[in-house]
């Protein structure tokens, strides 16, 4: 299969590789890579990029943070994109990965789909996070669509994108077994958040 991709930047080069289009995971070869500008140019590469390419441009240009963004359409994280719905947490695993509930972009209007789409596609994750710290979230879900993770690195981002879908799997299961569940207390989910997280974080070696 095809679907999905994974892009990683140079920051200091101001150019990403990113997988190329419709090639398959199981023939997919390191040289068969593109690179491409933060505008969206491709500067090297014998294959077209990804046809998402327009979108982890635009993120890479409105989160100076984020050195990898990891695009899937796994099945209980896009589940929840396409009912619209942010992932809640309801455990100490999702408060390890993020400081709230995984959000969910609004529905892209007719104009932006019929216009550019993938640009318009990271406009609106970018809208979504607008006030919001993108390093605090392991990534978004795009309405109707699917999540879209990032992370410092290729490593980092992939992780994200395997923890986005497991809540999303444990949420759709705590779900089933209590429609009724609250959301993890704020006071356990901010201790497990920021013991991983920020200037006070103690989680780990150093």
């Amino acid at each position: 299969l095809t679907f999905g991709n994974a892009s990683v930047a140079d920051r200091d080069a101001g150019i990403f590789a990113i997988k190329p289009s419709g090639v398959g995971y199981d023939v997919l070869r390191p040289e068969d890579m593109v690179l491409v500008d933060l505008g969206g140019n491709k500067v090297e590469g014998d294959l077209n990029p990804s046809s998402d390419t327009p979108t982890h441009a635009c993120l890479y240009r409105a989160f100076p943070e984020i050195g990898a963004i990891v695009h899937t359409h796994a099945k209980f994280s896009t589940a929840f994109a396409q009912a619209g719905m942010a992932i809640p947490c309801y455990g100490t695993t999702h408060a390890d990965y993020c400081c709230d509930a995984i959000p969910v972009t609004r529905p892209m209007t007719p104009v932006e789909i019929r216009g550019a789409y993938e640009l318009e596609t990271g406009n609106v994750i970018a809208e979504c996070f607008d006030g919001n710290t993108p390093g605090d979230y392991p990534g978004v879900l795009v309405h109707g669509h699917a999540p879209f993770a990032w992370g410092s690195d290729g490593k980092k981002a992939a992780e994200n994108a395997f923890a986005i879908e497991l809540v999303a799997e444990m949420a759709y299961y705590t779900r089933q077994l209590d429609p009724g569940a609250p959301p993890l207390a704020n006071v356990l989910h901010h201790k497990h958040f920021h013991r991983k997280h920020g200037d006070g974080a103690y989680y780990g070696q150093r």
